[in-house]
C-alpha cells in the first residue's frame, strides 16, 4: 500500500473511531433516560413475586414507577425533538443537472477516479469555499421535487464557491475539487453519517428552543428539552470536530492522485480570489447595495478585480497568462443567469435584501454603474450634508460679492462646497462633532424608515435561527432561469454583515468627499468612476484622482481647510459654485 493509501485508512480509522465516540453519547444518554424504568421493573417484578413488599417497598415502587414514567416522556419528548428538528441549509443557488451537463461530467469523472460516490446535485454559494452539504433530512426536500428513494438521494451536494468558476480554470477548479468530492467517501460509512445526524439534529433541537416567537408554555416545554441537547451537544462536540478532521484527512490522501501538482498552482488561486471578492464586496457592491441597488454581474467583476489586482501586484504577474485558457464557467450553459442569481445572493447574505427585485431594489450593470450608483451616491450624501447644516441652523454661503456674506435680494444661492469648509475650517473639533453627530443621527432615521426586506417568496416558512447562524427555513425556490435554477435560504436578514456600522466622523468624510465630488462634476469636468479594487472613483482628464482624502481628512479631523483649497485651486474646482443634488 502507498503512503498516501497507509494516511487515508489512518485517517479513515480515526473518523470511524470518533463517530463512534459520538454514538457512545447518544447510547449513555438513552440508557440514563432506561435507569429508572429498569429500576421501576425490578421493583415490580420483586412485588409481583412477594419477595420486595411491605410499607417502604411499596412506597418506593410508587415513587420509582413515577419517575420512570416522567423520565421515559421526557426522553420520547427530546428524542423526537432531535427527529424532527431541522438542520441549518445553506442559501445556496442550486443547479439543475441540464443547466450544466459539463460541469455534472466534471464532477462525476472526478468521483469516478476517486472511486468515491458522486455527489447528488451541484449548487453555489456566492463565497469563496467549497464543501459538501447532506440535505437528506425530510425537511430540507423540495415540494415540488419527486420522491427518491432514501439510498438514491444519500450523496450530498456538492457546493461551489461561484467566484471560483468565473476566476479559475476548467483544470485548475478540478483540482481544488478533487478533495472536497473525496469526501462523499467517508460520508457514505453508516457510522459516519449516523453521527453527523445525530449532532446536526442536536444543533437544531437547541437553535429551536432558542427561538424568541414561541408561546410561553411552548418556550418552558422547549426550554428543557435545549437544555438537555446543549449537554449531550456538549458531550460530544470534540469527538465530532475531531471525527470532521479524520474524514478531511482521509478525503486529501485519497485525492492525493488527482491532479495533486497542478492543485498546488491552484490553492494560489483560492486565495487571490479570496482577495479580489473581499474587495469587491466591501468597496464595490457594498455602495450599491446602501442605496437599493445590487450588481447582477458580481462574479464577472470579480475577475475585473483580479485582473486589476495582477497588474498592480509584482507578486501575481504571471496570473493574468491563464486568462487565454478556458474559464471554468464554461461548463454553464446560461452564466449569466447564474451570475444574476448568485450576485442577488450575495446581496441577501452580507447586506439583507430583499429575494426579488423591486421598486427599491434593482439590479444594475457595470456599464451603469458610475452614472446610477457613484454619481447618486454622492449627490444623496451631499444633499443630506446639507440637509443636516440646515438643521443646525447653519446659514448659506452667499455669492461671490455679496457682502457680510448675506444674499443679494434675498434669494438663496444653492448649496455650494464653500458653506461647508466655511462651517469645519477653523472651528475645530467641536463643530465637527455636532456635524458628525447630526449626519448620523440622520442616516439612523432613514435607515429605521426604510421599509423591512420582503420576505423571500410568498408562501414560504418563517426561517428559524440557529446555533449555527444559519437559516432552516424551508427551501423556497426563487425563479431565475425558469427552474433550472433555485435559491435555498430564505432568512432576509444579512447572515454575514460585511463591515461594522461606520463611526460619526467616518461618515462626516464620505459626506464631506461626495460634496466635493459633485462639485468637481459640476464645475470642472470630472466623472463618476469605478475602480474595480477601490470602489467609487472620481474621474480628471479620464484618470482616477487618489490625493482627495488627505485634504478632506485635515479638514474634519483638524478643522484645517487650506489643504483642501489647495487641491481644489490645483483642479480647477469651484467651490464658491451651487451644485445639483438629489
Amino acid at each position: 500500500m502507498s503512503d498516501s493509501g497507509v494516511g487515508e485508512e489512518i485517517g479513515a480509522q480515526g473518523a470511524r473511531a470518533r463517530a463512534l465516540a459520538v454514538l457512545r453519547v447518544r447510547s449513555r444518554a438513552a440508557a440514563v433516560a432506561l435507569l429508572p424504568a429498569a429500576a421501576a421493573v425490578v421493583l415490580l417484578v420483586g412485588g409481583a413475586t412477594g419477595r420486595l413488599t411491605g410499607g417502604s417497598w411499596d412506597a418506593a415502587r410508587g415513587a420509582v414507577t413515577g419517575v420512570a414514567v416522567a423520565v421515559l416522556l421526557c426522553a420520547a419528548a427530546v428524542a423526537a425533538v432531535i427527529a424532527r428538528a431541522r438542520p441549518a441549509l445553506s442559501p445556496t443557488v442550486e443547479i439543475a443537472e441540464r443547466s450544466a451537463p459539463d460541469l455534472y461530467r466534471l464532477v462525476r469523472d472526478l468521483a469516478d477516479r476517486l472511486n468515491v460516490p458522486a455527489p447528488s446535485s451541484i449548487a453555489l454559494t456566492p463565497d469563496c469555499d467549497s464543501w459538501l452539504e447532506d440535505r437528506t433530512h425530510p425537511a430540507h426536500a423540495r415540494a415540488d421535487a419527486p420522491r427518491t428513494p432514501a439510498a438514491a438521494s444519500a450523496a450530498p451536494v456538492l457546493v461551489i464557491g461561484s467566484p471560483f468558476l468565473w476566476w479559475m480554470r476548467v483544470a485548475e477548479l478540478r483540482a481544488v475539487l478533487a478533495p472536497v468530492v473525496a469526501g462523499t467517501g467517508p460520508a457514505a460509512h453508516p457510522d459516519i453519517a449516523a453521527a453527523r445526524r445525530f449532532v446536526r439534529g442536536l444543533d437544531a433541537a437547541v437553535a429551536l428552543a432558542g427561538r424568541r416567537d414561541l408561546g410561553l408554555i411552548r418556550r418552558a416545554a422547549l426550554g428543557l428539552v435545549g437544555r438537555i441537547a446543549r449537554l449531550m451537544l456538549r458531550a460530544c462536540a470534540e469527538h465530532a470536530a475531531l471525527m470532521e478532521r479524520g474524514v478531511a484527512s482521509a478525503a486529501s490522501e485519497r485525492a492525493q492522485g488527482v491532479d495533486y501538482g497542478l492543485r498546488i498552482v491552484a490553492q494560489e488561486q483560492v486565495g487571490l480570489a479570496y482577495a479580489g471578492w473581499d474587495r469587491l464586496l466591501t468597496r464595490v457592491a457594498l455602495p450599491a447595495w446602501r442605496m437599493g441597488r445590487w450588481p447582477s454581474r458580481l462574479d464577472v467583476g470579480v475577475v475585473s478585480a483580479l485582473t486589476e489586482l495582477s497588474r498592480r501586484d509584482r507578486l501575481a504577474e504571471g496570473f493574468t497568462s491563464r486568462l487565454g485558457e478556458r474559464p471554468a464557467c464554461d461548463l454553464l450553459e446560461e452564466p449569466g443567469a447564474v451570475d444574476e442569481a448568485a450576485s442577488l445572493l450575495a446581496a441577501r447574505l452580507f447586506h439583507g435584501g430583499p429575494a426579488v427585485s423591486g421598486p427599491d431594489w434593482s439590479p444594475v450593470d457595470w456599464q451603469q454603474y458610475p452614472e446610477e450608483v457613484v454619481d447618486r451616491k454622492w449627490r444623496t450624501e451631499a444633499a443630506r450634508l446639507h440637509r443636516v447644516l440646515d438643521d443646525m441652523g447653519v446659514r448659506r454661503s452667499a455669492r461671490p460679492g455679496d457682502p457680510a456674506g448675506e444674499p443679494a435680494g434675498g434669494a438663496v444661492p444653492g448649496p455650494t462646497l464653500d458653506r461647508v469648509m466655511a462651517h469645519l475650517a477653523g472651528q475645530g473639533e467641536e463643530a465637527g462633532d455636532r456635524l458628525a453627530a447630526g449626519i448620523s443621527a440622520e442616516v439612523a432615521r432613514e435607515e429605521a424608515e426604510t421599509p423591512p426586506p420582503a420576505s423571500a417568496t410568498p408562501g414560504s416558512n418563517t426561517p428559524q435561527p440557529t446555533a449555527a447562524g444559519a437559516p432552516t427555513s424551508a427551501p423556497a425556490p426563487l425563479d431565475t432561469t425558469g427552474d433550472a435554477l433555485a435559491l435555498r435560504g430564505t432568512d432576509p436578514l444579512p447572515l454575514f454583515p460585511l463591515m461594522p456600522p461606520r463611526t460619526g466622523r467616518e461618515l462626516l468624510a464620505d459626506h464631506v468627499t461626495a460634496m466635493v465630488c459633485c462639485a468637481a462634476v459640476d464645475t470642472a469636468g470630472a466623472a463618476p468612476g469605478l475602480d474595480w479594487l477601490d470602489g467609487p472613483a472620481l474621474l480628471m482628464d479620464g484618470k482616477r484622482r487618489t490625493d482627495l482624502a488627505g485634504g478632506v481628512l485635515s479638514l474634519v479631523e483638524d478643522g484645517d481647510g487650506e489643504p483642501l483649497r489647495m487641491w481644489l485651486a490645483s483642479t480647477g474646482v469651484r467651490p464658491e459654485k451651487p451644485v445639483r443634488l438629489v
